[in-house]
């Protein structure tokens, strides 16, 4: 292990709110490092002692991840889907069965209060989030029913796992599968129930598995006796902070909006904001910037100085020329970009900046950069009325 002596081991320990921890079972497999307490990983293995050796293994063969700390809960009722539709920010009301997408839950001002993930399957619309901040979203949905047919509660008999790689195929008779691969967004159900979505990140072959809690040890045993490698939530979230994936909490704050966080998008774009549906909570602030505005910051990657003997921690101001002009998101080793971060940074600041974050130098990785000097819309519209 000589060769991580520089490799930062602790997962973040930035906790939103209190909640009850429970050690993952799988937490008993030879090997497995739990997150330190008090992080948001707390619960599941953080790695199983090769971290370097097990992104590989996501990216190269198939690797599974324990992601049971994840909160679920399920919504039924004839009006699930349109209810949810009025009150976030992705077009679900016609979602299909057997759909996916990815949602926001926004206060009136636009800013992120929650992401999550949802599927529908055959009248159960299925919905995981981060376990800190599942309680208050559970809490919210529950006070928006008023008169619809939507009945909203936690489901805490089910659990999630992930699967990364691009052999995960070899494992659908392990699954019990007699049908292809889902496509993107797209779910299949299990046979001892819950069912395998395909995600589009955080690498091109990722797949979320919902199943119920009791199954979860057994049905580690089989993926991993067929040849899926175990991997720690260390593995996930470098790919995920590699793919510019936000996650809430960590690479966002109580000023976030979605233009700010790569979350702009239909659900054929993989995002989970919809610019052309009806009223929603903190639609006018997505619309106001998308029209006629542009968002203050930018969610990019930076690359870390790996010779510091220390690295900045989660919301850290970003440094540039003597001044504030970021804030540090979630810092991991990546086994092949070395020590990386996302952070949110001013708009304004070229990519060649030469930053500090923490005791670290940074860079920004240029590529992360999103494309935004076109002219919006509104902005347009309103020269026209005016003769320019």
């Amino acid at each position: 292990m000589a060769r991580l002596r520089h490799v930062r081991r602790d997962p973040p320990r930035v906790v939103s709110v209190s909640v009850v921890v429970v050690p993952s079972p799988i937490l008993v497999v030879p090997g497995a490092v739990a997150g330190v307490p008090g992080s948001p990983d707390a619960a599941v293995a953080w790695h199983y002692g090769d971290p370097f050796g097990e992104q590989r293994a996501a990216v190269q063969r198939v690797a599974i991840i324990d992601r049971s700390h994840r909160f679920v809960l399920s919504i039924t009722g004839a009006d699930r889907l349109t209810w949810l539709h009025t009150i976030s920010s992705q077009h679900i009301a016609n979602l299909g069965d057997r759909k996916s997408a990815e949602n926001l839950d926004l206060d009136l001002n636009g800013r992120v209060l929650h992401h999550f993930v949802l599927t529908d399957l055959d009248g159960t619309l299925w919905i995981d989030t981060e376990a800190d901040r599942g309680p208050a979203l559970l809490e919210f949905l529950k006070k928006m029913v008023f008169w619809a047919d939507a009945k909203p509660e936690e489901a805490t008999d089910y659990a999630v796992l992930s699967l990364l790689g691009p052999q995960v195929a070899a494992l659908t008779e392990t699954l019990g599968l007699t049908e292809p691969l889902p496509g993107t967004y797209d779910a299949v159900p299990l046979p001892g129930g819950g069912f395998l979505r395909r995600m589009p990140w955080p690498t091109a072959d990722s797949f979320d598995l919902l199943m119920p809690r009791d199954q979860l040890a057994d049905l580690w045993t089989r993926l991993t006796t067929a040849g899926a490698e175990p991997a720690g939530m260390w593995t996930f979230e470098a790919l995920r902070v590699a793919a510019l994936r936000p996650r809430v909490g960590l690479d966002t704050d109580e000023r976030t909006i979605p233009h700010e966080a790569h979350w702009i998008g239909e659900i054929s774009e993989n995002g989970a904001v919809h610019l052309n549906k009806g009223c929603y909570r903190g639609q006018e602030t997505v619309a106001r910037v998308h029209n006629l505005g542009k968002p203050p910051r930018r969610l990019v990657l930076l690359h870390l100085d790996g010779s510091a003997d220390n690295r900045p921690e989660i919301g850290d101001d970003v440094i540039a020329g003597g001044r504030a002009v970021g804030r540090i998101g979630t810092i991991i080793d990546h086994y092949e970009l070395g020590p990386i971060a996302l952070a949110l940074v001013k708009r304004t600041i070229p990519a060649d900046t030469a930053l500090t974050a923490g005791p670290s130098a940074a860079a920004i990785d240029p590529d992360s950069i999103p494309a935004d000097d076109a002219p919006q819309a509104g902005r347009l519209a309103v020269d026209r009325l005016r003769g320019r």
